[in-house]
């Protein structure tokens, strides 16, 4: 009998080689490419073989394989991390995130202070966001942080006062069970309301809770200006009492008067993670910022929400006490109307009204000049007219700062920005040019053509790096094991070619994508797939 079954196994097998052929050894073979393995190595020469969305093998391959990509002569390495994406609304619109995929990122991680859960629009949780986003498809696979925001607003509204006990624990509560979903930590911005709000020991509370499941703490500090080594006193204390792994938000020194700061701000960070503390930061490449007219503005005047601010911005006497805090300088809230030195380097690119579409490009002293009115005057008028904070960029850092926070061992990277296509919805508004170009500015301009770190030390800044500070399961390698998250680009040509004055182009040089072992990008050009997944943190429990 067991030689009848034998029998007719064999018969199957050769009808269905007959038929269907061999099956293949592997899904995909990338062959001769330059490996980087992310873990900032030599590079190397050899082929890479995928199969059911991980790396099967490493080395010289036979090319047995569905899809064979020739890579001679191209950098092929991990999957880029985004530390810092604003894609969480973008992806709902598009969720190709084509402005990021073209640059090699193949994982956003959201979540600046504020996250898309708990409580926030639709979704109660934050896991049922992340789901709800993978469900209708994304190219790139997604990771969020619980905002600190979100659990304050929830527990005690947009009120600048202290957490009771009860709310605290609340907060508590709720950072707890977005870890246990997931989250990577939690997040703070501490110079929006209600964030700016929370005491240095409401921080500590929630970053413990983050801690005890493994998971960061990162923010958005109190001042990257006037008072930035203040702030960045405040963050280390968070970390140390909370004994967390922290994160600064992208890192930045704003305002020529504080640019000298740069070195102590340094010093005290290798100063704590000498001591054994796990600080790191992340940035852009660019030496301006984008947010808001409410960095403009002084804290006071926006408690309550969006509609408290725009009514006490119709009152003339409130007016008048804005107007006196915008144009006077100051350490006690983040100025960025002053520490941008000029209306000149305030350029607005995001409006909801339609009849102040056309301002779109202008900076606010244009428009300013064509009202009639004070740049300050303008800023006030602007958001009561839009009824938003209206889109802005700040023209805030040095380009001598820039390259040597590079050159920081420690420092990844973001695009603090969200992922767009220069096509629909995304062109009624103009974007800061980090949207579309933040990483490959970073492999052509300072890589390649200034030489500030290797091409393998970028490498490993984009992928292990943030994959290890955040506690990835088996991502930010080239390894054999871990997901195919993969990117092939030419590091001779690689490049952004988005402007200020023309944010909406994407960069070049990128010329294939996998995310989870499916190709999202071939010849440069994408598919249409979308297979990223939720990348979740260590607290997660199934």
């Amino acid at each position: 009998m067991r030689k009848v079954v034998l029998f007719f196994c064999i018969v199957l097998f050769i009808v269905s080689v007959a038929i269907f052929g061999c099956p293949k050894t592997y899904d995909v073979v990338i062959t001769s490419g330059e490996i980087y393995d992310g873990s900032g190595s030599a590079s190397y020469v050899a082929d890479v073989g995928i199969k059911d969305g991980h790396i099967a093998a490493i080395g010289q391959l036979q090319p047995d394989a569905d899809v064979v990509i020739d890579a001679q002569g191209l950098a092929v390495a991990p999957g880029f991390i985004n530390m810092l994406s604003w894609a969480n609304e973008s992806l709902i619109e598009d969720g190709r995130s084509q402005s990021d995929i073209r640059q090699g990122v193949t994982l956003e991680v959201m979540g600046e202070g504020w996250s898309m859960g708990p409580h926030y629009g639709k979704w109660t949780t934050l896991a049922e966001y992340l789901e709800y986003l993978v469900k209708k498809g994304v190219s790139t696979n997604i990771a969020s942080f619980v905002g600190a925001t979100n659990v304050r607003a929830y527990a005690v509204g947009y009120q600048d006062r202290p957490a009771t006990r009860e709310e605290l624990e609340q907060m508590r509560k709720l950072v707890a069970q977005a870890m246990r979903a997931g989250a990577v930590g939690v997040s703070s911005a501490l110079i929006y309301t209600p964030g700016i709000y929370a005491r240095t020991d409401e921080l500590i509370a929630l970053a413990e809770v983050a801690g005890e499941y493994g998971g960061m703490y990162i923010s958005h500090i109190r001042s990257e200006g006037n008072r930035l080594l203040e702030a960045l006193d405040e963050f280390i204390t968070i970390a140390r009492k909370a004994n967390v792994a922290a994160e600064l938000y992208h890192m930045k020194v704003a305002g020529k008067s504080n640019w000298h700061k740069l070195d102590a701000m340094i010093e005290r960070i290798e100063k704590a993670r000498a001591e054994g503390l796990k600080i790191t930061a992340d940035m852009y490449t660019y030496t301006a910022g984008a947010t808001g007219l409410d960095a403009a503005m002084p804290p006071w005047v926006r408690e309550g929400g969006h509609r408290g601010w725009v009514q006490r911005l119709k009152d003339p006497k409130i007016r008048k006490r804005v107007f006196n805090e915008m144009t006077t300088p100051t350490d006690k809230w983040e100025n960025l109307y002053m520490l941008a030195g000029t209306p000149e380097n305030i350029l607005l690119i995001g409006f909801k009204n339609k009849r102040l579409k056309h301002l779109t490009g202008k900076t606010l002293a244009e428009v300013a000049k064509m009202r009639g009115k004070s740049p300050a005057e303008t800023a006030m008028d602007l958001i009561i007219e839009d009824y938003s904070r209206v889109e802005t960029v700040y023209f805030l850092m040095s380009e001598e700062n820039v390259k040597r926070q590079i050159k920081l061992p420690w420092v990844s990277f973001c695009s603090d920005a969200p992922s767009l296509a220069p096509e629909g919805v995304f062109l009624k508004s103009n974007v800061h040019p980090r949207a579309y170009g933040s990483f490959a500015r970073l492999l052509g301009k300072y890589v390649r053509r200034e030489k500030l770190i290797t091409l393998a030390e970028a490498i490993r800044r984009l992928t292990s790096l943030p994959a290890d500070n955040l506690k990835l399961d088996r991502r930010g390698k080239l390894k054999k094991g871990f997901y195919a998250d993969i990117v092939i680009f030419d590091p001779e040509t690689i490049i952004d070619h988005a402007t200020f004055e023309k944010p909406h182009q994407y960069s070049t040089g990128m010329l294939h994508v996998f995310v989870n072992g499916t190709q999202v990008l071939k010849d440069g050009e994408h598919t249409g797939a979308k297979p990223g997944r939720i990348v979740r943190g260590p607290g997660w429990k199934k």
